[in-house]
């Protein structure tokens, strides 16, 4: 399934791209053929999304080793296949109307949960922290300031792509089963349940997100992506001394924000 031999797309002996392959590798080059595969669904593997969605549970490292594989045959280490993002709108779109149903939302207030959160939770904030990423790794984590090592910001959104559906099947599909009978209750065992979750789902979003800049061969000192560990694992343990439920404050913070 994974393509397994490099094509070298210089064309040039000297190693320098000629003009035509430059136009073709240009940021708005890049932008402009994954924005038009939007449009065509034919074109769109999803078999192999379906594939990377499987594997960012089970082997993460799978995943990103197809991203040098695209490197080295596409000379590009984002996506240029949209399939994934829309398989991840789907999941988004059925994980939410479930949550609008579990919560006993109306119509109209699960179509603003909705939009809160395709527009707000999962675009908004990956642009954020995309853009953050894309900054923080070009500007500290390159070994060599040279323009040929550079991290793409289409890949920084990627990897908040990757590490948000593991986060996002965890705490808004898996969730669902316990939220009613069992995390919102007034009892220890229901924080506990619903703290794990978010233990679990923050620990695998960092966890990803770590393995997808140390796939990158340029950056050094990734390791510190791991540093928030000790700060999630510390407020996993405070919120539990302190009884907070972080999910009945995710519910409570939906249910204002569709009134």
């Amino acid at each position: 399934m994974l393509p397994t031999t490099a094509v070298n797309s210089r064309s040039q002996g000297n190693g320098v791209l000629s003009p035509r392959d430059a136009a073709r590798h240009t940021a708005g080059a890049k932008r402009y053929k994954y924005l038009r595969r939007l449009f065509h669904f034919r074109q769109m593997d999803f078999e192999f999304a379906l594939w990377q969605m499987l594997y960012l549970f089970t082997s993460p490292q799978r995943v990103y080793r197809n991203f040098h594989y695209r490197k080295q045959t596409k000379d590009q280490w984002a996506r240029d296949d949209p399939a994934f993002l829309v398989l991840l709108s789907i999941w988004l779109c059925v994980s939410t109307v479930g949550f609008g149903f579990v919560l006993d939302m109306g119509f109209f207030e699960t179509i603003k949960l909705l939009l809160w959160v395709v527009f707000i939770d999962c675009v908004g904030v990956g642009l954020l922290i995309a853009t953050l990423m894309w900054f923080i790794s070009n500007k500290y984590l390159v070994k060599q300031q040279n323009r040929d090592y550079d991290v793409e910001w289409g890949y920084t959104f990627d990897v908040h792509l990757n590490a948000f559906y593991p986060l996002l099947v965890i705490l808004h599909f898996i969730q669902l089963f316990f939220i009613n009978y069992v995390i919102i209750s007034n009892s220890v065992i229901g924080y506990f349940v619903g703290n794990t979750l978010w233990l679990i789902a923050i620990g695998y979003y960092i966890y990803v997100t770590f393995l997808g800049y140390s796939a990158l061969p340029f950056l050094k000192n990734t390791a510190i992506l791991l540093y928030p560990f000790a700060l999630l694992i510390m407020l996993y343990l405070i919120s539990l001394a302190c009884g907070w439920n972080f999910t009945k404050m995710l519910c409570s913070f939906y249910k204002y924000r569709v009134k």
